[in-house]
């Protein structure tokens, strides 16, 4: 790191307190450009510019929130990118995010990669003194996703995981309810049987008979090396080896989303789980069973109130892949229960079930009962701007007073940790026997086998740095 970027960042974490001037210290005002622009503008560059990255569109009203270079392995992807998102400003187009973040007086990235690459590009990143918005899920291992938040704490950089739903003022109304009582000590949460990524078999490494392209070696990144293979490249996110189940209705797809909405209403936010129990064989199935209601104690645990939260998202949610029922149960005591088809209740939420009425939440709705919980008028209601304008305008406003954000990498490790547990338990594949997990340590106590996929082998170049004994 060079000593321009340690001074600036001290200036970003000390400055206001020192000399009365505004925490955020723009590069160009330290001297690092010629051209000044306004004091409280964050400087961002987008690494990977597939179909997510659009999310920039939604920053578009976001105060002092400016992209001026976008980065993608395949340069005419960037290429492409930029002429799309714009809007003709003269953006930096590059193939290498380290070379666009020394060239271009960058204060953040948005890490919109391929799962399996997230984690090297966000640490290298982190590193070169950004700070990052990642997106979901942030890690495709739980070790990784370790190493992504010792490296943040021991960088001191400000991360948010693209975990929108952590911003949406009706979702977190919602959260509170729950964590403050309103419908007494919670007995059970419903949320949704995600399907998990498929085995790649097609080729491997074997079939690797020729040099192959340099981009698309930085694409591979950690995984094996194969040749290239359209299917395999357009949809990384449906096989194991680059995603846990990025589908519309998988894992880490929906399911990042999902069961962080359970750590936010639960708080369990820098916890998890002590058991994880697989209870059916696991199967291709489709999404959409129709499985009859459940009960816990007598009470339903269907639809929660008048209005289906869930209905907007059905369409998406038919799809086939392999999944069985998953069950968790938390320190207190309280049950997960992973069980719901696609064609029914909240895909991005969950149900919570206590001992004096249900709360349904979906993104940006809710239901209840009582039907009256959610109708209070202290309800802030539907979103009344894009859904993750709210998260990327967190994002800077903690930039630039350096506070952890609503879904600081933390949070992010622990709702990624929980899609992982899910596929864990479903490949070591003992139906009826509780696997049994230390969240502190983040290990099982019962199956070395199960602690064997808390990890993975990484390719030669793409390791990660190690920042053992980082502040928490």
């Amino acid at each position: 790191m060079s000593k321009q970027q340690l001074t600036r960042r001290e200036s970003l974490k000390w400055g206001a307190a020192a000399v009365a001037l505004p925490t955020f210290v723009p590069a160009t005002v330290l001297g690092l450009g010629e051209a000044a622009p306004p004091s409280e503008t964050v400087r961002v560059g987008v690494i990977g510019c597939g179909p997510r990255s659009r999310l920039i569109r939604e920053g578009a009203d976001v105060k002092g929130f400016q992209v001026v270079a976008a980065c993608d392995c395949l340069k005419q992807r960037a290429e492409d990118y930029v002429r799309e998102l714009s809007d003709g400003a003269k953006w930096g187009v590059y193939d290498d995010f380290r070379q666009m973040i020394e060239q271009e007086q960058l204060d953040a990235v948005m890490v919109e990669t391929t799962t399996h690459a997230r984690a090297w590009v966000t640490i290298l990143a982190m590193q070169m003194g950004m700070d990052a918005y990642i997106e979901k899920p942030m890690c495709l291992t739980i070790s990784e996703g370790r190493a992504m938040v010792n490296a943040a704490r021991a960088l001191d950089r400000v991360t948010q995981v693209g975990t929108q739903q952590r911003s949406m003022p009706i979702n977190n109304w919602a959260s509170d309810l729950v964590k403050n009582g309103a419908i007494g000590k919670i007995r059970a949460v419903l949320a949704p049987n995600f399907i998990g990524p498929f085995k790649w078999t097609k080729t491997s490494s074997a079939d690797v008979t020729s040099p192959v392209e340099p981009w698309w070696d930085v694409w591979t990144n950690q995984a094996e090396l194969r040749p290239y293979d359209t299917e395999l490249h357009h949809g990384w996110a449906k096989w194991g080896d680059y995603d846990a189940g990025g589908l519309c209705f998988g894992v880490s797809g929906w399911g990042a989303h999902s069961y962080d909405q359970i750590n936010r209403a639960l708080g369990t936010d820098d916890t998890g789980p002590v058991e994880v129990l697989l209870e059916e064989e696991v199967a291709v199935r489709d999404s959409g069973r129709f499985a009859p209601q459940e009960t816990v104690g007598g009470v339903a645990l269907g639809a929660t109130g008048d209005i289906d939260t869930g209905v907007d998202y059905y369409s998406m949610a038919k799809l086939a892949g392999p999944r069985a029922k998953v069950r968790m149960k938390m320190a207190n005591g309280t049950e997960l229960r992973l069980h719901l088809d696609g064609d029914r209740g909240p895909g991005l939420g969950a149900i919570f079930v206590g001992e004096e009425g249900k709360i349904e939440i979906n993104r940006n709705k809710l239901a209840s009962n009582p039907k009256e919980l959610v109708r209070s008028p202290d309800n802030p209601g539907p979103n009344r701007r894009p859904e993750t304008a709210y998260h990327i305008e967190n994002w800077i406003e903690c930039i630039k007073t350096r506070e952890r954000c609503n879904a600081d990498i933390e949070i992010g490790q622990r709702s990624a940790t929980l899609c992982d547990l899910v596929n864990i338990v479903r490949n070591v594949g003992r139906i009826g026997a509780p696997l049994k997990w230390d969240p502190d340590a983040e290990r099982f106590t019962n199956s070395e086998q199960a602690n064997a996929m808390l990890s993975r082998p990484r390719r030669a170049g793409y390791e990660l740095p190690s920042f053992a004994g980082a502040k928490t």
